[in-house]
């Protein structure tokens, strides 16, 4: 996979980034995701993820994970084969929160990194249409995610 990471709080550590990297693309292995599937992943404080969350959810508050999602389904898109295998797949992007990081493993009691690494793959299984809105959703987008992070050692 490849994996922009953007660090906008110009604060997070080498191993930090690493760590994104690193459980991201183990989460695309363990969805069989193609190898040419790209993403990015912005790192902000509260105050940016809030204009964020404010402008395109209409959620007036700092959140700890916001996902956007490509859609690739546009049908009305002709293409040649040979240059449509070419083309890369965007699944999307990443904003996460590094404060809302510190906060939630403080309260949780567990790692910094444990959090980041959790609201990395959360993020990531909603960028692959994965959901927990309705119950049948979160019957289906819990355990994996529980599951990926249990393979991956970040457990709490």
């Amino acid at each position: 996979m490849d994996i922009q990471v953007f660090d906008h709080t110009e604060e997070a550590s080498k191993e930090h980034l690493e760590l994104v990297n690193n459980i991201l693309n183990f989460a695309g292995n363990y969805l069989k995701l193609a190898d040419d599937t790209e993403l990015s992943v912005t790192l902000m404080h509260n105050d940016e993820i809030h204009k964020i969350n404010r402008e395109y959810r209409n959620v007036d508050r700092a959140t700890d994970v916001i996902s956007f999602a490509i859609n690739d389904e546009d049908e009305d898109i002709i293409m040649d084969p040979e240059m449509a295998a070419e083309i890369p797949n965007n699944i999307g992007d990443l904003m996460i929160s590094v404060d809302k990081v510190a906060e939630q493993a403080e309260f949780l009691g567990h790692s910094y990194e444990r959090e980041l690494g959790f609201l990395c793959v959360h993020g990531f299984l909603h960028l692959n249409g994965y959901d927990h809105m309705q119950k049948a959703d979160q019957e289906k987008m819990f355990p994996l995610q529980k599951e990926i992070m249990h393979a991956y050692g970040l457990e709490r």
